[in-house]
């Protein structure tokens, strides 16, 4: 419309003065029409800037995690109060590789996050990560906790420790004394095949190769009080019924139970145990795996995305690891929770998390050639 109307203006002004009243009109309309579209496109512009300011308040991410919900939620719920991203979550006890392999291109996740040194490699040399470079995540994480090509990166620290009935005179314990025969028939320990023990499996081989592991491990099936079996909690509730005196745990689990609720079960088996960091012989320091993510090859919403692990390596983020979760931060300076400090100081195996890895597959040929969660 204002196109036809300026060129009807220009041949106007070509007519003769007594034109001129027409003209002046015309100027005055165009004008007026000028000033109304400036403010209809300001408008227009006012509502896209508030379009794009509320999409960012409501966008979401997905995340796949084998985490237990109880210990993200505190995390989740934190960094959306802090960005206004929504965490869209799914839980995969099981399958995490397998469902991303098979939803492909058109997966919907955008973090992949999953405890244990070999998920994370697995996830990795699957393709199934993207390189990310982040000065924040770098400067925060050591080199050895995180990918030297940018696709995962650690967030927590978990050590694998002795559980021990509070009756026993101990002050150390060795990995290696979980074989000796003073211990027969009081051992208990979930499934060597779970990748808690497969990974401190594979460390002892790291260490002492594969015919020292198998000697060793035959040691610590001949003194299991009952078949491999069940989760970490379970060592502390059996050593409160007497089944055993004594077992291998993830420390979190030590805090979650001496935490717990007066009068609840977990409260019991929390306080009928005591914990000691057992160290390898060869090393003096004790096995120590992580958990982890990164971003997801395909991911629809990779800032977000990057925004979130950024948020997990904050000291908010890492504070709440260490005093929700019972985790040690990978982060310096992050203050532990009480209940963990108690256990004493954590001197950890240097022993590199990949060069652990390479014998997961030998550490489970050796669990089913023992037979030992038969």
């Amino acid at each position: 419309m204002l196109h036809r109307f300026y060129l009807g203006f220009n041949r106007f002004t070509t007519q003769s003065a007594q034109l001129n009243n027409i003209a002046a009109t015309a100027a005055h309309w165009l004008t007026k029409v000028s000033a109304l579209t400036s403010v209809v496109i300001t408008t227009l512009a006012l509502a896209l800037s508030s379009g794009v300011q509320a999409q960012a308040q409501t966008q979401t991410i997905n995340l796949y995690t084998t985490r237990e919900p109880g210990l993200m939620k505190p995390l989740l719920e934190a960094f959306t109060a802090h960005t206004g991203i929504k965490v869209a979550t799914v839980f995969l006890k099981d399958g995490l590789l397998e469902r991303v392999k098979a939803e492909g291109v058109s997966s919907p996740a955008d973090v992949l996050m999953a405890v244990d040194i070999g998920n994370l490699l697995d996830l990795s040399e699957s393709k199934l990560f993207q390189a990310i470079h982040s000065e924040a995540l770098n400067a925060a994480i050591p080199a050895p906790l995180r990918s030297n090509d940018g696709t995962w990166f650690a967030f927590s620290l978990r050590d694998r420790v002795l559980y021990a009935d509070k009756s026993l005179k101990l002050e150390s314990f060795r990995y290696e004394d979980l074989a000796s025969p003073a211990y027969k028939g009081k051992v208990c320990i979930r499934s060597g095949q779970h990748p808690y023990n497969n990974a401190l499996i594979a460390s002892m081989i790291a260490h002492r190769g594969v015919a020292q592991t198998e000697q060793w491990l035959r040691g610590v099936k001949a003194n299991l009080a009952r078949k491999a079996a069940g989760g970490d909690r379970d060592v502390a509730r059996d050593i409160l019924g007497g089944i055993c005196d004594l077992g291998l745990a993830n420390a979190y689990y030590a805090g979650q139970m001496k935490t717990a609720a007066t009068g609840t079960d977990a409260r019991k088996w929390g306080d009928a145990i005591q914990v000691i960091r057992p160290t390898f012989a060869q090393t003096g320091g004790t096995f120590v795996n992580i958990s982890g993510a990164g971003v997801a090859a395909h991911a629809p919403n990779k800032a977000g995305a990057i925004a979130f692990l950024k948020y997990l390596i904050s000291p908010p983020a890492q504070n709440l690891y260490a005093r929700v979760n019972f985790e040690y931060p990978v982060r310096q300076g992050v203050a532990l929770d009480p209940t963990v400090e108690s256990f004493g100081l954590l001197k950890a195996d240097l022993t590199p998390l990949t060069e652990i890895a390479k014998h997961r597959k030998e550490a489970s040929l050796l669990v089913d050639r023992l037979g030992f969660d038969r």
